[in-house]
This record gives C-alpha cells, sequence and structure tokens, in this order.
C-alpha cells in the first residue's frame, strides 16, 4: 500500500511528523461509511487519513507542511491496517 510520511505545524504552532496512508488507498468495506458514518466535511487542505503509527483516523494539514511529503510503498502495512479496523468496528 501506499505509504506517505509528512510533518505539518499543529494548530498549537508544536509539529507532528506522520506517517498515513490516504483514506482512499483504504480497503473500501473498512471504511467508517460503510459502517454508518458520514464522511467527513473538512476544510481545504485538510485530509482525513489512517495514522499508521496511532491506528486511528486523524487529520493532515496540508496547509502547514514543513518540507516534502514523502511517498513510498509497503505491503506489509494492509494486513495490519485491515486487523486494526475490522477489530475497531471501523470505529
Amino acid at each position: 500500500m501506499k505509504v506517505y510520511t509528512g510533518t505539518f505545524v499543529k494548530k498549537d504552532g508544536s509539529f507532528r511528523e506522520m506517517t498515513f496512508a490516504k483514506v482512499s488507498d483504504l480497503p473500501k468495506d473498512l471504511l467508517p461509511e460503510k459502517k454508518g458514518g458520514k464522511p467527513a466535511k473538512l476544510k481545504e487542505g485538510m485530509e482525513l487519513v489512517w495514522d499508521l503509527k496511532t491506528h486511528a483516523f486523524r487529520i493532515f494539514n496540508y496547509n502547514t507542511v514543513v518540507g516534502k511529503l514523502k511517498e513510498s510503498f509497503d505491503p506489509n502495512y494492509i494486513n495490519d491496517v485491515r486487523k486494526t479496523l475490522t477489530n475497531k468496528g471501523s470505529l
């Protein structure tokens, strides 16, 4: 699966480095909308993503990115994501 790593400035001025998968790259049957949830309505430059380190949905802020977003491919993450989302009931 595609894996992204980037750093952005949070509202409080601190930095957050995040390793994440875009929701569009996650298995569709595990997304919150498929479990009765509503898609997030976010401001421009904000994206709902799956944080691969904290195993939770988070918002990535492209408006305050520090440096460049790195993209890679790691086939091992998909099984971890599927297991976590299945166990959490896709939140």
